[in-house]
């Protein structure tokens, strides 16, 4: 039986840029610049992929611009707008052990000191300050939460994450 590789969304290709098919580029990497660090790109739109090679790029004021290989004219680039760009997972670099992927925390029991079963990690969202997971509860929750908004600050909330188990210990009130 052959394992399908995981992908990870890294960007998405946004509006046209001039008239020699040049699109704009959003990009979900820490260092918006480093998506061009990995190719070649799957790019995915409405079901569709396709691979595809970054013939050129550059900043253009506070964003990012990109030349697709093969894709010479508005017409073309257009026709692109709004796909996701994708990798495998196996591209991305490994981590040390007290930092993680946002996908790799997805999914994972959270418990708190005290032993309660908050949830699940149902997202994370970027704030000015740090990382917020974004914790759903379980149906049946004590204090009637649905969601918790947990800080992703190892040092001080955050005191282990077990990959394996697939469990993070937090220091974080129950009924909060």
């Amino acid at each position: 039986m052959t394992q399908t590789p995981e992908i990870v969304v890294l960007g998405q290709l946004g509006a046209v840029y001039g008239v020699k098919g040049w699109l704009k580029v959003q990009s979900y990497t820490d260092d918006v610049e480093a998506i061009f660090d990995y190719h070649p790109w799957q790019i995915r739109k409405q079901g569709k992929v396709q691979t595809v090679e970054v013939e050129e790029w550059r900043r253009h004021n506070k964003g990012l611009i990109a030349k697709l290989a093969g894709v010479d004219d508005r017409d073309a680039a257009h026709l692109l707008t709004g796909a996701d760009i994708e990798i495998q997972a196996d591209q991305l670099p490994e981590l040390p052990e007290d930092e993680f992927y946002w996908r790799d925390l997805i999914g994972m029991t959270v418990v708190n000191t005290d032993g309660y079963n908050m949830g699940v990690v149902d997202q994370l969202m970027a704030t000015a300050s740090n990382d917020v997971m974004v914790v759903k509860a379980n149906s049946n929750d004590a204090f009637g939460r649905s969601e918790r908004l947990i800080p992703f600050i190892q040092s001080q909330y955050i005191q282990t994450v077990d990959r394996e188990n697939k469990r993070i210990v937090v220091d974080w009130p129950s009924d909060f």
